[in-house]
């Protein structure tokens, strides 16, 4: 039985790793859109931090936690957030906007 376990616990590291490294790689590929001279869609830049969000979930979750542990998180960020009065919810109300679009999903 100790054996079947063996196969299942590398293979969660590799999915891991693998994870860590898709993260990597598509927050250098959103810099290095930003820094480049050509312009870049707005639907390339959307993709990458899907991506990202995607993986992180992922990742969450082959770590033991819950995608519900992970969401209970953000929204909790965002009251922080708003309640500290982050520069970003101050200057531009981005957390608001971001709260508001959490709920009105959830509907």
């Amino acid at each position: 039985m100790e054996n079947d376990r063996e196969p299942d616990i590398a293979k969660n590291l590799k999915l891991i790793e693998w994870l860590k490294s898709e993260i990597l790689t598509s927050v250098a590929e959103i810099f290095r859109m930003l820094t480049s001279s050509a312009g870049v869609s707005q639907d390339r830049i959307a993709d990458r931090l899907a991506g990202i969000i995607v993986g992180c979930y992922l990742l969450g979750r082959r770590l033991g936690l819950h995608y519900g542990t992970i969401e209970q998180k953000i929204v909790g960020k965002i009251r922080l957030g708003i309640l500290e009065e982050h520069d970003v919810e101050v200057h531009y109300g981005d957390l608001t906007e971001l709260s508001q679009h959490i709920k009105a999903y959830r509907e």
